[in-house]
């Protein structure tokens, strides 16, 4: 895999990357195919280690790295990272209290943001998780965009377990959007379409995340931090408690503590 995307630039080498990730979205939602209802106590324990796999690719693929390329910063090393970071939980939670939409346990009663709601649930649904997509594929396409500028703890190695770990995850983001749609009656065609949909927004954001650093080297570790801020901002606001709020603490707990272990193997290893 390596070797086969060494034949492109980083922007492209993003895009190829984050329809990985996008594959992996329409693969949890193709599972409307076999089954009409999903195991409330898996469904859990799969979004417990998404959110896993975010908060270790946060730190060890963005905000070390983001760290260690802000050695020599006059106010200090830390302060891209922190600041970046801050930066990209604001602007989340900034539009997670614009944009109209539902988490995957709420009825429709629980549709948030001020914008109007008159909506389908499945649009709600849908809006929700492509929100939580966006800083996924700005944070691959950052990663991809840094080898432009020659980063060296921006490895190749290290950008494509980012998208390994964010693929991972998206796998369950899919089943918590098509199996809820399907248990209220919607066909199973319409069900893959509206789960599968979530994940196109990753490419489009890759490729801008992509873009942005590849000619702004300045902007590289406030870039890679704003990202991780955004992710964390989903983990906390939504995949822990979406999680959790059936009653099974202990093993979203536990999945998440998995989904942790693995992706900072994943990262310490290939990254």
């Amino acid at each position: 895999m390596v070797d086969f995307l060494m034949k492109f630039n980083p922007i492209t080498q993003a895009f190829i990357a984050t329809l990985f990730t996008w594959g992996m979205t329409a693969l949890g939602a193709a599972l409307v195919f076999m089954t009409k209802t999903l195991n409330q106590r898996l469904l859990d324990s799969m979004l417990g280690f998404a959110g896993g796999v975010m908060i270790a690719a946060s730190y060890w693929s963005l905000l070390a790295p983001a760290i260690t390329m802000s050695e020599g910063n006059p106010i200090g090393n830390w302060f891209p990272a922190a600041f970046g970071f801050l930066l990209g939980g604001v602007f989340l939670w900034g539009i997670d209290k614009i944009l109209p939409h539902l988490h995957p346990n709420s009825s429709i009663a629980g549709a948030e943001g001020y914008l109007p709601k008159r909506r389908k649930r499945s649009t709600l649904l849908v809006l929700a998780i492509t929100l939580h997509n966006i800083p996924e594929g700005l944070a691959v396409g950052i990663a991809f965009g840094a080898l432009a500028n020659g980063g060296t703890e921006a490895s190749l190695a290290g950008a494509l377990t980012l998208a390994l770990g964010i693929g991972i995850q998206n796998f369950p983001e899919g089943v918590a959007v098509s199996m809820p749609l399907r248990g209220e009656g919607m066909s199973r065609r319409k069900s893959f379409f509206y789960g599968q949909f979530s994940g196109m927004v990753e490419p489009i954001a890759a490729v801008i995340g992509a873009v942005a650093v590849s000619f702004i080297e300045p902007l590289l570790p406030y870039a890679l931090s704003f990202a991780a801020g955004a992710m964390i901002f989903v983990v906390a606001e939504e995949v822990i408690p979406s999680s959790q709020e059936k009653g099974n603490k202990d093993l979203a707990s536990m999945s998440l503590m998995f989904g942790f272990t693995l992706m900072m193997i994943l990262d310490v290893a290939f990254g």
